[in-house]
């Protein structure tokens, strides 16, 4: 099982007056190869629970294991290396250094990495193929529309081949048009092995996805394949 979370609580002010459990004891399993979307309204605890898949922050209270890594014993750094080496992110504001090009924004992640020079261009280049953006990787965001930017930012997040790709309302800056596009490509690569974890609001933008996790105040609520919400 690529994740695993059990009986996960995220509590902030934990005994005080005014605690606030934004996560109030999630159980979730994601295995290989899925494609979930995690819907909620806001205040849900969805984007709590964002950062703790994503190893932005650990849980308060239960366990998670990450390709049986237990991420609550990680150190920062620790926890820093292994976000680097299994999440490829997707936000919603796309998240590019505006000084850099598409292509040094896309490069940057693996630099961190360490990964060499001559292995890095080779999957910049691939990665920037599969989202149709090589002729403009050596403009800067500001030379590239929204969808542009976004597709960048997706060549970011499978670059450095992270099993797992997610994407944090990756549509919501864009038209309607440029969204069903960025939808599909995100498809493609759920096709291609990707785990794919997308976290919306939206009830219409979730049906993409071939599971979808409903949380409220802090719960799962709903846990659904495709085929039992078409019944």
């Amino acid at each position: 099982m690529l994740i695993c979370i059990n009986d996960v609580y995220k509590i902030y002010g934990e005994g005080l007056e005014n605690e606030v459990r934004a996560l109030n004891g999630v159980s979730l399993e994601i295995d290989y190869g899925e494609y979930v979307s995690i819907i909620g309204t806001s205040g849900s605890g969805k984007s709590t629970l964002m950062n703790i898949l994503g190893c932005l922050d650990v849980p308060t209270r239960g366990a998670y294991l990450l390709d049986d890594i237990s991420v609550r014993e990680l150190s920062d750094n620790d926890l820093s290396r292994i976000r680097s080496l299994k999440v490829g992110f997707i936000f919603q504001g796309y998240n590019l250094i505006p000084t850099l090009t598409a292509y040094e924004n896309v490069e940057l992640p693996m630099i961190y990495q360490g990964v060499p020079a001559g292995q890095r261009r080779a999957a910049i280049l691939e990665a920037l193929e599969r989202v149709d953006m090589t002729g403009r990787m050596g403009h800067h965001p500001s030379e590239l529309s929204g969808g542009q930017q976004q597709r960048v930012a997706i060549a970011r997040a499978i670059a450095t081949k992270a099993p797992i790709i997610m994407a944090d309302e990756p549509t919501g800056a864009l038209d309607s048009k440029t969204g069903a596009q960025i939808m599909d490509t995100l498809s493609e690569l759920n096709k291609t092995g990707s785990t794919v974890i997308l976290i919306t609001h939206d009830l219409a933008i979730s049906k993409r996805a071939n599971r979808i996790v409903q949380l409220k105040d802090g719960k799962i609520v709903g846990d659904k394949v495709k085929e039992e919400l078409a019944q």
